[in-house]
């Protein structure tokens, strides 16, 4: 594991998954298949046929507990490579903070992935609610996603 925080509001964790990035990539991009390795414990499920194909596509989430319906913008994709997208209220702007996964292949079956959270375009005045939220974040939940996500790409 491999654990970076370049800022307080920027963290990310890599890992090495013996898997081919498009089984990995698969995962991320599909976003019914999130909740099964999300280890935030925060998403609850989302509908099936949203998997992703490029930036500007919106994927809409049902999280757990109290945080409701979120649509996801997708802001940066490269195919196999990076996704990256900003949640935000149904209908809304993006709340300003940024879910990014890059995969760097080492081999066919060796990819390193790289999990970040950035929270550096949250505005200030954002609801106390969802500042509390990104401030909670910590490198050790990052992991968990990606240890989950490995789990689930190392059995396929």
């Amino acid at each position: 594991m491999d654990t970076q925080q370049t800022d307080a509001r920027v963290l990310s964790v890599s890992r090495e998954i013996t898997a081919e990035a498009g089984t990995i990539f698969e995962l991320i991009a599909d976003p019914a298949q999130q909740p099964r390795w999300d280890g935030n414990d925060n998403l609850a499920e989302a509908a099936a046929g949203q998997r992703v194909h490029g930036v500007g596509d919106v994927f809409t989430m049902t999280n757990t507990g109290t945080s409701g319906v979120r649509d996801n913008r997708v802001v940066e994709f490269e195919e196999g490579r990076l996704i990256a997208w900003m949640p935000g209220d149904p209908g809304q702007e993006p709340a300003g903070h940024v879910w990014r996964w890059e995969l760097a292949p080492a081999d066919e079956s060796l990819t390193l992935v790289t999990h970040t959270y950035d929270w550096t375009g949250l505005p200030s005045d954002a609801p106390d609610k969802r500042l509390r939220r990104a401030q909670a974040m910590t490198a050790k939940m990052l992991q968990a996603s990606l240890d989950r996500l490995a789990t689930l790409a190392e059995g396929s």
